[in-house]
Order: C-alpha cells, then structure tokens, then sequence
C-alpha cells in the first residue's frame, strides 16, 4: 500500500465511479480498478460494491475512507513542510477579511511586508465574518480578519482592533445634536443593516431584541460605504464602528455615540489550530503581529 492506492480510493469513493476518478486523475481507468483490486487484496477486504452505475462503500470501505483521508492529509502536511524549507521566503497566502477593513489600515501592513518579502503573493478574499471563519475552516483560506467573537475551539487568534459601533444620522435627524443615544430611542426608526453573513447583522439585531424591539430593516448590504451613502440621503440610520465613522464627512451625516448598551466591535486576525500553515503564512502573522498587536486587548476578551 502507498499513497498513489489511497489517493485512488479517495477519489474512486468521492466521486463514486470508477470512470470519473480516472478522467479526475487523469489515468486509466484500468490502471485505477487495478489499484483497487491490489489494495483489496492486500487488506483482504472488499472496498466497494456496484449499486447500479455507482460504486458505494462497504462498512469496510467506510472505516478505510476515513483513516485514508487522515493519513494524506499528514501526507501533505509534510510535503508541504519539507517544501516550506527548500523554498524559504516564497509562498503564497490566501487572507479572508471584512470589506471595510480592506480600505483601511492592512494596505500598510501588507506593503510594509512585502518589503521584506517581496515573493510572497497575496490573495484577498473580501467577505463578511461568518463566511471568512467558513472559510478557514474548511481551508480555502489560511487566515482569517473576522469580528469577535470566533470558534475558540476551532481557532488560534490575536485581537487586533477594540472599538464600539456609533449611531450613524441625517443632520436633519431628530438626534442629530444628541451627545450620546440610548438603543431603545432607535426603536422606531429605518435601519440600514450589515447582511446577514456578517457578524454585525446578527450582533446589532440580538442588542435590539434585548433592548425591547424588533428593528425595522429598509436595506441590507454588504459594504459600509453604501451604508453611509444611505444615510446621507436620509433614507435611514446605521451603526458602524469608529474606525469607519472617523472617516466620514461630517456635511452629510452625523455620529453620536452608542451607549445602553455600548456594542462592541473587536477584531481578530485567526487561523486553525489543527492544520499545518506554510511558512509565507506563519511569516505574515507574525510580522502582523509584531505591527499591529497589542497584548492588552487580548488580556480580556470580549
């Protein structure tokens, strides 16, 4: 038995055909029944069984498919380690994050990086938290920006940015010279909301449920920007975080502080716990983490 027989039986049990694993695989497909035929006999059991033009799993096949998947997975955890060594300083790393984070401070951090190392590429996938934790999750992406909170079990992170959401409004609006706004006093107004694959959208609802009210959603959206827009042209309010209201022109909308509650808005840079990361990938965190972190929000979370 050697990688090539699993390799096989994983696709054959993927795609439950003998002649699409080998069109996947790119060999013939008696080359593949062969392999199979072999691995069966060598464990002395049988793997599949024909269930009209499929092939399915026996319980056999079941406990097989199962393990095989863990041992190439450590397989590639090494070929991917031995390969970090031989290629020091080249790499590729596939970062997931918020869309208004894009615009914002990490430009800097990836420039100052690419200083340093100038051939390690960049691939940014801009979405909201819940789909970035997706996708480290299931490793389409090798880190993850997201808002707190996140699978703590799952992920390894470090907080990056401690904020709190601030009542965005007309100049027109009745609390528009208001020092400070309690939530409840928003409970009959047009919200413009985040999606619903952003953490803020379920944050800011459950803070309004709590507070006694059901929001009355006019828009949803996944960029902050349009939010703002919206808002400007007095078609409704937002809630966005600090960072993004410094930004913008005091003509068109004004900001007043949450409080009743104050909702926070905490950042996180994340990535998985029980999965191999490359070295282009470590090399980033760390170096984000030596620009942008600081132990004192990560001393309680939340």
């Amino acid at each position: 038995m050697d990688i090539r027989h699993l390799t096989y039986f994983l696709e054959v049990a993927r795609l439950k055909s003998f002649t699409k694993a080998s069109q996947s695989l790119y060999v013939s497909q008696p080359t593949i029944s062969k392999m199979i035929k072999n691995l069966e006999e060598e464990l002395g059991i049988e793997l599949f069984y024909r269930n009209g033009r499929r092939v399915e799993l026996t319980d056999a096949g079941q406990s097989m498919y199962v393990q095989a998947q863990e041992i190439i997975k450590s397989f590639q955890n090494l070929t991917s380690e031995l390969n970090d060594i031989m290629e020091v300083k080249k790499g590729h790393v596939r970062i997931g994050l918020p869309p208004m984070i894009g615009s914002g401070f990490f430009p800097r951090v990836l420039g100052n990086f690419r200083e340093n190392y100038p051939n390690i590429t960049f691939q940014l996938v801009e979405d909201g938290s819940i789909k970035v934790q997706e996708g480290v999750g299931d490793g389409s992406l090798d880190i993850g920006v997201v808002v707190l909170p996140a699978n703590e079990d799952m992920f390894h992170s470090f907080t990056i940015v401690k904020e709190t959401l601030m009542l965005v409004v007309h100049p027109s609006h009745r609390l528009a010279d208001e020092k400070e706004c309690r939530l409840l006093e928003l409970k009959d107004e047009p919200f413009i909301f985040f999606r619903e694959d952003f953490v803020l959208h379920n944050r800011i609802m459950t803070e309004c449920i709590k507070a006694g009210f059901r929001p009355h959603i006019i828009y949803e959206t996944s960029q902050w920007d349009f939010i703002s827009e919206m808002v400007s042209a007095n078609l409704g309010i937002g809630l966005l975080p600090e960072r993004i209201c410094r930004g913008l022109d005091p003509e068109k909308v004004k900001v007043i502080p949450l409080v009743d509650p104050v909702i926070p808005w905490h950042l996180a840079i994340i990535w998985r716990k029980d999965r191999y990361l490359p070295f282009a990938a470590r090399a980033w965190l760390e170096h984000t983490k030596s620009y942008l972190w600081d132990p004192k929000k990560d001393s309680k979370k939340g």
